[in-house]
């Protein structure tokens, strides 16, 4: 065991781009069930973004059209889960589980051909000096675009949902839809826009896994990250910077334990292949449970559904 050979910078700098996907995932996930709807679509979603994300990359030779591509497929799924959800109202926990197996049973066909090919690089953003810094300059200032948009996007939504109108809007929407369609506000149409927030979200955090992280297809590589984004989001209480520290931490928890492995140090894999399962079963217990969802400040009509009176 070689523990001195972990170099603190870049294992910082990989906790970072290992928590990017999850982060995006769970931000847009936040939203969505502030507006009270739970999507457990999520990884569908995620998938979808991968898969159609890197098709459009390798074809196109753009990232950044693999980016656009991926957050429009996460918005196709997320709007065919906004029509069963709001429209036809289906259950939201059968309609997301179900469009998850969709997702991963559709990318699994689409990306048959694309398994071994490598995409088109995105480029690191050059900071100039920042870069240079010893061990800081390493760890947080050698990433691509993508990791500081993602960010800035945590703030902006934070901004949004605390001092916003469409966010206070938002907000009343998920604490109470009977109010807030008393008041005026068309529920529906506040849901839609957050569910597809999220879908473009998800399918952003599906495309960093296989333009950026992994850089390469391969069926089913999403792995769970959807379903701990999930999880990110109860145990965050709903809240922005929460569910980044959260995401941050998990990330570190992925790295270290590659890194340990890589060291000598003998961790079994079923650990971590069995987590993003277990932690689904403990979401919906919480979801389940008044007394649960009270302490941890989850939203008063998350999970409800919205039956316009008039």
């Amino acid at each position: 065991m070689i523990l001195g050979s972990i170099n603190p910078a870049v294992l910082l700098a990989a906790l970072m781009v290992a928590a990017t996907p999850i982060l995006l995932a769970a931000i847009g996930e936040l939203v969505v069930e502030k507006s009270g709807v739970l999507n457990l679509g999520v990884e569908g979603m995620m998938i979808m973004g991968a898969c159609l994300g890197f098709i459009i990359a390798v074809n196109s030779g753009s990232p950044f059209l693999g980016f656009v591509g991926a957050a429009l497929a996460g918005m196709v799924l997320a709007a065919l889960f906004a029509l069963l959800t709001q429209v036809l109202m289906t259950n939201h926990v059968a309609t997301g589980l179900a469009l998850t197996l969709f997702g991963l049973g559709l990318t699994a066909l689409l990306g048959q051909q694309y398994v071994g090919i490598t995409p088109p690089r995105t480029p690191r953003l050059d900071l100039g000096p920042l870069s240079q810094i010893p061990f800081f300059g390493r760890a947080f200032f050698r990433h691509d675009i993508v990791v500081y948009l993602t960010i800035a996007l945590v703030g902006a939504v934070w901004w949004f949902l605390k001092y916003s109108r469409a966010g206070m809007i938002l907000r009343a929407v998920g604490e109470n839809h009977d109010a807030a369609h008393a008041l005026g506000y068309h529920v529906k149409r506040v849901r839609l826009m957050a569910i597809l927030f999220g879908g473009a979200c998800a399918g952003l955090g599906g495309a960093y896994l296989s333009l950026i992280r992994v850089a390469g297809w391969t069926e089913g590589m999403t792995v769970g990250a959807g379903w701990i984004a999930l999880a990110l989001v109860v145990f965050a209480s709903w809240r922005p910077w929460r569910a980044m520290a959260g995401a941050y931490l998990f990330g570190g928890v992925v790295v270290l334990q590659l890194n340990l492995q890589a060291a000598g140090v003998r961790i079994p894999v079923e650990y971590l292949s069995m987590s993003p399962y277990l932690i689904t079963i403990l979401v919906l217990v919480l979801m389940s449970s008044g007394k649960a969802r009270a302490s941890l400040n989850a939203p008063g009509s998350l999970n409800k559904q919205f039956h316009a009176s008039g």
